[in-house]
């Protein structure tokens, strides 16, 4: 039992993180739906701006700030992990293939990966850049 209280605070800001990051995921795909037969650009969108966040995230808690212990399981698994959406991803893939559009379901697969690792380390690179100038 003290090994789940000592946990509880952590399930518990991943739960409400992860709530925060689906709605504003949900939002955007109210904002901007895929038409039936369009690219999921939505979708490649809150993916790579996700990963661009946790870039930026994961250098300032690492090497600028000492944030609270629940900061991290808070901001970084719950809001983004909830806003990132690799399970719709998959789901786009099969229904463009499914949808006799197996050329773009396959650019779209090598896409998003492309896309989300560029993000995070291109915010991570510039946003070490933005610290060591603001240093000097």
């Amino acid at each position: 039992m003290t090994a789940w209280r000592a946990q509880a605070p952590v399930v518990a800001v991943v739960a409400l993180g992860g709530a925060m990051g689906a709605s504003a995921r949900y939002g955007a795909s109210l904002l901007w739906p895929t038409p039936v037969s369009g690219f999921p650009w939505t979708t490649l969108g809150v993916n790579a701006v996700g990963c661009a966040l946790i870039g930026v995230f994961m250098v300032v808690i690492s090497e600028v700030w000492a944030a609270h212990r629940l900061v991290r399981p808070f901001f970084g698994t719950g809001v983004l992990g909830g806003f990132t959406t690799f399970s719709t991803y998959a789901v786009d893939v099969q229904q463009l293939v499914e949808g006799g559009r197996a050329g773009t379901g396959l650019v779209y697969l090598g896409l998003t990966p492309l896309a989300a690792l560029a993000a995070v380390g291109t915010a991570a690179w510039l946003t070490r850049r933005v610290i060591a100038w603001r240093r000097v």
